[in-house]
């Protein structure tokens, strides 16, 4: 027996999802008696694989009373789901997707107390991010992977920007994470339209059991996909700015730079929010004047009039000291 072979069909099994033996050998490149043989031997090394029958019928991976040999023991079964819970709620950069596609492989196979365990100890669990960001619920990333993977429709309510609900029914396609945020990519069967969705605004989420029908997705690279469509409905800034300071190779990476003289520099630069032009223009260190856009100037006043009234408070009780 091949050992490569018998953890291939492991990974492909730990995938939330009932697989015909047909498709399984068709994978793997073996007969389906050879399939069969390799599922007896993952029951002999104590991995729950269920089999139904039926036209429908194949094999699943399911929770057991115990943990398989050769994977974790409870405790530390408890702390990887615990931490990829909270790594797939807070994403950090790099992680996001492999931790939910982990998470939802280690919930197939762990055992009803070991999950009461880990949902018991996540809820009491509060970290606190670097970066304020919506919270989103693992359990929901777990459910939409899954989805995604069985290629099954879901339906859900949504929450749009300005507030306004709408019932939505929708076959995914990727779940996708950007910066310290969730999105759901798929089609919207009422719009007949691909739609992206931020899956904290994402309420009473249901798997509705029907197989979605292939379709031609939007682009084969999703996330790159998702990202160009955020970036161009978010509104772009145009600064123009004098700077009084010589051009520096720091100042030219940030736009378009022409020298006024040894001391003085004017810059034109693009950003897709206030908050990233203000930041970028006091990290520089020198004088400055905005002659556009009118909203960074107005931004730079509400910033300056913050500062002054914090620097004028009297300063208050220090922090406890952190044991």
């Amino acid at each position: 027996m091949s050992e490569a072979r018998l953890l291939s069909l492991l990974s492909l099994l730990q995938t939330p999802r009932e697989w015909p033996g047909g498709e399984l050998a068709e994978r793997l490149g073996v007969s389906r008696r050879t399939i069969r043989r390799d599922i007896e031997r993952l029951r002999d090394l104590g991995y729950p694989v269920e089999a139904t029958m039926g036209a429908d019928g194949g094999y699943r991976l399911v929770a057991g009373a115990a943990m398989p040999p050769l994977l974790l023991d409870d405790e530390e079964a408890v702390a990887i789901a615990v931490g990829l819970s909270t790594a797939a709620r807070h994403p950090v950069q790099g992680i996001e997707e492999a931790s939910v596609r982990a998470l939802a492989k280690l919930e197939q196979v762990l055992p009803s107390r070991l999950r009461y365990q880990v949902r018991s100890l996540g809820g009491a669990t509060v970290p606190m991010p670097a970066v304020p960001a919506p919270e989103v619920d693992p359990a929901q990333l777990t459910m939409l992977a899954a989805a995604v993977a069985n290629r099954e429709r879901v339906r859900f309510a949504y929450r749009a920007g300005d507030g306004a609900t709408s019932a939505r029914l929708v076959d995914p396609h990727r779940v996708v994470a950007a910066g310290r945020q969730w999105y759901l990519l798929g089609h919207d069967r009422d719009r007949d339209d691909w739609r992206i969705f931020r899956i904290d605004r994402i309420a009473d989420l249901r798997a509705t059991g029907a197989r979605i029908t292939p379709r031609e997705p939007p682009a084969e690279d999703a996330a790159a996909y998702v990202r160009d469509k955020l970036y161009s409905s978010a509104p772009t800034y145009e600064a123009d700015v004098t700077l009084h300071a010589p051009v520096t190779e720091h100042i030219r990476s940030l736009g378009e730079v022409t020298e006024v003289d040894e001391r003085t520099c004017r810059l034109r630069a693009h950003g897709d929010t206030l908050d990233w032009l203000a930041f970028r223009l006091l990290g520089l260190g020198c004088e400055f004047e905005v002659h556009e856009p009118p909203e960074l100037v107005a931004h730079l006043r509400t910033l300056a009039a913050r500062l002054t009234r914090a620097a004028g408070r009297r300063p208050g009780p220090s922090l406890p000291p952190v044991p």
